[in-house]
């Protein structure tokens, strides 16, 4: 009878070792941050236009620094960081986000926190001023996890979040990227993947890990310049544009119909988690290997503080803190 308990001990220890398992090693960080400002840059911003971009990412980064640093909670970093971002002119979120065909700015954004499986996600929105904060509100203030057009307005109404006029997204750049654009007729040009960088780049994610050991993505768009009204990108998306566990966290910025077919979130983290992968083996299988070259790129972090930035574009806007001194910005490869 002894023989037999041991065999059968020794199966059932056999079937739970048969998954493979990531390894896990003393966390590097005590917390670490990571943002980016859309994938796809091209060549030719001049040297006034770069400056303004690094200082940008770098004050958007340091408001998350210092929530972090201070012990303050990675939800309230990624959420300041991200708001920051869309009130800044310079990227595709909030102020400054892509005009679709109808002439409207449609917003979406999605907020996720690992630690408790919490998710708010929103799309179509047309009057919130930071959309982020809202789909925080989804995930804390409401059963559900996903609102959609007058939903969402709906939504806004009840939580009191700041409005403003749909004209308030609007910007110069991107005004004469969609007059030119209608101009030609020809909506399908904004689904070209060699042709979106030029009218759609900027979209923001952020990931923050907290001194609590919290995984914390969100990310925020305007999606595509001359988009179907109603189009709906990865962003908002959870397990394509944005996702979270308690090992992992992943922000995407690129051609969202492509990241939505693959999942690319979710794939990163699941790679990880059931197939034994690292952080950087993960990224670089999901970034290098499977995505189709120039569809864009992400961010994304492990419960060790772990950093990986990968895009398979010309650059990526970007930027990333940790508690062992580092702060960078970076536009190009």
């Amino acid at each position: 009878m002894r023989y037999l308990f041991f065999l059968i001990c020794l199966g059932l220890f056999a079937c739970e070792s048969s998954a493979p398992i990531q390894k896990e090693t003393p966390k590097a960080q005590e917390w670490a941050i990571v943002l980016h400002g859309g994938a796809g840059t091209p060549k030719f911003l001049n040297q006034e236009e770069e400056q303004a971009y690094h200082a940008a990412l770098a004050e958007a980064l340091q408001i998350g620094k210092d929530i972090l640093a201070s012990g303050g909670s990675s939800a309230d970093a990624v959420e300041q960081t991200i708001r920051y971002l869309e009130d800044s002119p310079l990227f595709n979120a909030g102020k400054g986000a892509v005009i679709n065909a109808e002439g409207v700015h449609e917003l979406d954004a999605a907020f996720m926190d690992g630690s408790t499986m919490g998710v708010g996600a929103l799309t179509g929105l047309t009057t919130v001023k930071n959309p982020i904060s809202l789909a925080r509100k989804v995930m804390s203030d409401s059963k559900h996890v996903f609102f959609g057009g007058a939903g969402a307005e709906q939504f806004a109404d009840e939580m009191k979040v700041e409005r403003v006029d749909n004209s308030y997204f609007t910007t110069p750049k991107r005004k004469a990227a969609w007059e030119k654009m209608k101009a030609k007729q020809d909506s399908a040009l904004a689904y070209k993947p060699d042709n979106i960088w030029g009218h759609s780049r900027g979209t923001v994610g952020c990931v923050a890990l907290d001194k609590q050991g919290r995984i914390v993505a969100g990310t925020s768009t305007g999606g595509m310049t001359m988009k179907h009204s109603g189009r709906i990108g990865d962003a908002p998306v959870i397990g394509a544009g944005t996702y979270a566990n308690t090992l992992v966290g992943v922000s995407a910025t690129g051609s969202g119909e492509e990241f939505i077919r693959r999942q690319v979130a979710y794939d990163i983290a699941a790679l990880m988690e059931y197939g034994g992968m690292n952080l950087e083996e993960a990224c670089h299988q999901v970034i290098g290997v499977k995505m189709p070259k120039d569809m864009g790129g992400i961010i994304a972090l492990d419960r060790w503080g772990n950093i990986q930035m990968p895009f398979n574009t010309p650059g990526m806007f970007r930027a990333a803190a940790d508690a062992s001194g580092r702060f960078e910005t970076g536009i190009y490869k």
